[in-house]
């Protein structure tokens, strides 16, 4: 298979690449002049080691232990062990596409040339990239701040023949792997075990999950906000550009164009030009000021993650022989800040959702039987699939304390200050995948309700995306086990199937649901 390629150290990565090349779309290489840095760079730390110069983490212990001085001889040593020390993180071991992820990210901050690291630790790195040998890493265990210490180091253990591995579809013993690839471990030199553990790494692959994911939950969001609202004969005028003109954030405009392009020729809508209502309720009519603020938050996620993806992490950093910095560009505040920013918006998008839902089951709306269904008593109809959003929506709610807000000293107060960054990324992607779960819930009920306008008809996308949910969840005349239909629906927003079949019509009929904003929120 040809594949485009990513130069590692060189290209400007994005989300969108770095899931490529997590994903055996795109190769990620390393060129001669990147390689070339990265000697000069490893030069460096050998010239400071035979100078005997005191480097922090070169020639000298870690964190409280940065003024002992260690032995010539025992520098390699040094880096073993900071492998092995470090690898205390406990609980369940995070999702195997994150793990890559973070393999990724680390390759293209040490290919940049400041690290010190071997060009062969780089290629071995590499070498389980692209044969898919992706390290067992634990999902707890970092503060955020040296670097996400814990799970750096358990990723990097199989290096040195240590640690667990997935591989060909089991989990193994990185010795029997070397055994089986006719490989052995690689020989750490002075400061590469640290450049290995320090970085953010674990943080940032979270957030390109959350990026991603967060994305489709928020492009649906507006798909099924459009066809909530034709079930519920909801007004499309608080959708005008002009009103947005007014109050431009650009999620708002982005929100409210999709929404009006979606509705455009709609028959429903046309049906009820005259009526009587004077204002749908806020989770219909603000729905670009919700769903747009949380684009919005979206977006300031995005530009922070891209400048981290690029970023040189670790410490300390090395310039030249005669200079090195020992800073905290590991520190994962820049991070933890967004993410938990993020996570907000995740759970406001579904609490709006839920309160449409609730407005569905009402039968308050001219032509919607209470309850979705037209025999009730006998029937329960739809009123538990809302307690599920119910449920949802307060665990998000109890999710959303920010992570960042706490800081609980460690290494004997050398790291008096830490992020938390770690917490946030994990918990604004276990909201999002409950976002997921209350979005199914809305597709279900939504097209329930709309079921009730037919003969009329809505925009073309709407109907493309309402015959798709119909192609695979039947409607429901009478009681069934509706955990089987939520599930299906889940299954289709988490594979962006609503999204896909909603672009796909826009794009058969010639319509821009996007508008100017595409860019902007692609993760290209």
């Amino acid at each position: 298979m040809n594949r485009e390629t990513f130069l590692y150290g060189k290209d400007t990565l994005s989300v969108g690449l770095a899931l490529e090349i997590a994903r055996g779309s795109r190769l990620g290489v390393v060129d001669e002049e990147i390689r070339g840095k990265i000697l000069a760079s490893r030069e460096y730390v050998e010239t400071i080691v035979a100078n005997k110069d005191v480097v922090y983490g070169v020639n000298t212990g870690f964190g409280p232990l940065c003024t002992t001085l260690i032995s010539p001889e025992d520098t390699k040593t040094l880096q073993y062990n900071i492998l092995k020390s470090h690898s205390v993180g406990v609980g369940e071991a995070i999702p195997q596409e994150i793990a890559k992820l973070m393999l990724i990210l680390k390759v293209h901050s040490l290919a940049q040339g400041y690290s010190g690291i071997a060009i062969e630790t780089i290629e071995r790195i590499i070498w389980h990239i692209d044969n898919d040998v992706i390290p067992l890493v634990p999902s707890q265990g970092s503060v955020g701040a040296s670097g996400d210490l814990a799970p750096l180091a358990h990723l990097f253990l199989p290096l040195i023949g240590l640690g667990n591995v997935q591989y060909k579809g089991q989990v193994m013993d990185m010795q029997e792997v070397f055994q089986k690839e006719g490989l052995k471990s690689i020989d750490l030199g002075p400061k590469e075990g640290l450049a290995l553990i320090n970085g953010t790494q674990f943080i940032a692959g979270y957030g390109i999950k959350v990026l991603e994911k967060l994305k489709n939950c928020l492009d649906t969001a507006d798909i099924l906000g459009a066809l909530m609202l034709e079930g519920l004969m909801g007004s499309v005028k608080p959708f005008q550009a002009k009103l947005h003109k007014l109050r431009p954030f650009i999620g708002n405009k982005h929100v409210a164009h999709r929404l009006k392009t979606m509705l455009e020729g709609s028959e429903i809508v046309a049906s009820h030009v005259g009526c009587e209502r004077v204002q749908d309720p806020y989770s219909l009519r603000c729905m670009p000021q919700v769903h747009g603020a949380s684009r919005n938050a979206w977006l300031h996620l995005k530009e922070l993650l891209e400048v981290e993806l690029n970023a040189v992490t670790d410490n300390p950093i090395i310039f030249s022989e005669k200079e090195t910095i020992s800073g905290g560009n590991f520190h994962g505040q820049p991070m933890a800040l967004p993410l938990d920013y993020a996570a907000l918006a995740a759970a406001e998008v579904g609490n709006i959702a839920d309160r449409r839902i609730y407005l569905s089951l009402e039968g308050k709306i001219d032509g919607l039987p209470k309850l979705l269904v037209e025999e009730t008593g006998l029937n329960s109809g739809f009123m538990l699939p809302q307690y599920t959003s119910a449920a949802l929506v307060s665990e998000n709610k109890s999710l959303c304390f920010p992570a960042s807000a706490d800081s609980v000293p460690t290494s004997l107060g050398q790291e008096d200050h830490v992020s938390m960054g770690s917490i946030s990324g994990r918990k604004a992607l276990t909201i999002i995948e409950n976002l997921e779960k209350l979005q199914a819930v809305e597709l279900f009920c939504a097209a329930q309700a709309f079921d009730f306008r037919k003969p009329l008809k809505s925009g073309k996308i709407i109907e493309a995306v309402h015959q798709a949910v119909r192609q695979k969840i039947e409607h429901a005349s009478m009681d069934r086990v509706f955990a089987d239909d939520i599930e299906v629906a889940r299954q289709m927003i988490v594979n962006k199937e609503i999204v896909k079949v909603a672009e796909v019509a826009a794009k058969n009929e010639g319509i821009n649901l996007n508008g100017e904003y595409h860019e902007l929120f692609g993760i290209y």
